[in-house]
């Protein structure tokens, strides 16, 4: 029976670089591969994608043999869609005609489905990616947001079964970048095919991934359930400007009175500012360390919404010497609170030790 998951054992060498990487990656959801510059992201997923014909190395794809020692499928026979940072599209053609012209060429090399599968796979991604109104326009006359909403649009109509992204949101601005993570988000609730996402932008790995790999000098440094990643004390690993943890949820309950949202993450609840969600929608939270407190007793008469209950698993240094990072069990999640070591040693903290933990802002993502 075939293995699901992507599983990745190459080495690059390259003056003054070498990758060497020997991963199992899942077979559905959002894998980030996350890392600075020059950490070998993109090289990896060229691997995978066979642009990048690697030495040594073996590639599968839910048991299906892409390369070893005596396999080579070239790209084009590999059922992979691949969204570059450009989306490179036909300036003579319209939107629409560049989508067809997509995915009648992965027919004729014997990548695609069928014709009526391939069809609504087309009619699904114009759907997803919102660019209806945008058929029958050329690429010159769309802003940098809507070309790349194109080109993840035209990835995905040769109905791949697995999705690449080589930081597909670093060439456009802020808010260009704003305006098109909501499509990546919907990509992430509506598709049911495993997607590789490179980027260095810890925004998106935050809003997007279900499972994290973290690469420096060509290696990997931590893989694993994004939260389980970003919990660990061994080894920090800060998305922007702190550490903290990436929850998901439910939106329970609106308060219309004074703009609030209740989010349901497992067992326990989280008061968050309204984004205008649905009640039942999917909803992603990010808690950051340094907006953690603790204390013995739920604390009264104070400004701070959400007080929980919490287990001490753990404590680790931080970067500075005056602080240490506490993991805490929230109701079957893992919270990450910053503290003082004096206020850690005030407090008695020790593994195992039952503590109200105050969360002072909650970001919805």
């Amino acid at each position: 029976m075939a293995k699901p998951g992507i599983q990745a054992r190459v080495r690059v060498q390259w003056p003054g670089f070498a990758l060497d990487v020997d991963e199992r990656l899942p077979g559905l959801g959002v894998t980030a591969l996350f890392g600075h510059s020059g950490s070998g992201k993109t090289t990896l997923l060229r691997c995978i994608a066979g642009l990048e014909h690697a030495a040594a190395g073996e590639i599968r794809f839910n048991g299906e043999t892409w390369q070893d020692a005596s396999t080579w499928v070239p790209t084009h026979r590999r059922p992979i869609g691949y969204v570059f940072q450009e989306a490179s599209l036909f300036p003579h053609l319209t939107v629409l005609s560049n989508l067809r012209y997509g995915q009648k060429r992965s027919q004729a090399k014997g990548q695609g489905q069928d014709a009526r599968e391939a069809r609504f796979s087309l009619e699904h991604a114009i759907e997803l990616l919102g660019i209806g109104h945008l058929l029958k326009r050329r690429p010159a006359s769309l802003s940098g947001g809507e070309r790349q909403r194109v080109g993840i649009a035209r990835a995905l109509a040769v109905s791949p079964r697995l999705l690449l992204m080589d930081e597909p949101l670093a060439a456009l601005d802020l808010a260009r970048k704003q305006e098109i993570l909501p499509y990546l988000e919907r990509l992430h609730d509506d598709l049911e095919i495993p997607v590789l996402y490179v980027s260095h932008a810890p925004d998106e790995v935050a809003r997007l991934a279900d499972h994290l790999v973290v690469m420096d000098a060509g290696r990997v440094l931590a893989s694993g359930p994004l939260n389980q990643i970003l919990s660990r004390l061994d080894l920090p690993i800060r998305l922007g400007e702190d550490a903290g943890v990436v929850l998901d949820g439910r939106v329970a309950e609106r308060d219309e009175r004074w703009h609030l949202l209740r989010v349901a993450c497992c067992s326990a609840s989280l008061w968050v500012r309204d984004s205008g969600a649905a009640i039942g929608d999917h909803a992603r939270i990010r808690i950051l360390a340094r907006d953690v407190s603790i204390a013995h007793e739920p604390k009264t008469g104070t400004s701070i919404l959400n007080t929980l209950p919490a287990r001490v698993l753990s404590l680790g240094n931080d970067a500075h010497p005056a602080l240490s990072l506490v993991k805490l069990d929230v109701a079957g999640s893992p919270v990450l609170a910053r503290v003082t070591h004096r206020s850690a040693e005030q407090l008695g903290l020790a593994p195992g030790m039952t503590v109200w933990i105050q969360i002072k802002a909650v970001a919805l993502l």
